[in-house]
């Protein structure tokens, strides 16, 4: 054998190596890849939910501040009249 074909031998198997590693690579790759998916989606639909809410709490307290200076406005009206 010269020194040339176990040159190829040595690179040929090298070569394979680095082929399982990079199957493996991608396969963990793309479980990552899903996982990320997962975790955006998840946090998209809390940030939904929490914007649903304060919506949601804003309409309820926009009445409850107007009542509430009306009423004091009522109030100082009544006191100053009487």
């Amino acid at each position: 054998m010269d020194w040339s074909q176990i040159l190829v031998i040595i690179l040929g198997i090298a070569l394979a190596i680095f082929l399982v590693l990079a199957v493996i690579l991608v396969a963990l790759l793309i479980k990552v890849t899903q996982q990320i998916k997962a975790v955006t989606s998840s946090a998209q639909r809390t940030v939904e939910r929490f914007e649903e809410t304060a919506t949601n709490a804003s309409r309820a307290t926009s009445p409850l501040v107007v009542a509430r200076v009306i009423s004091r406005f009522m109030k100082k009206h009544k006191k100053g009249g009487k």
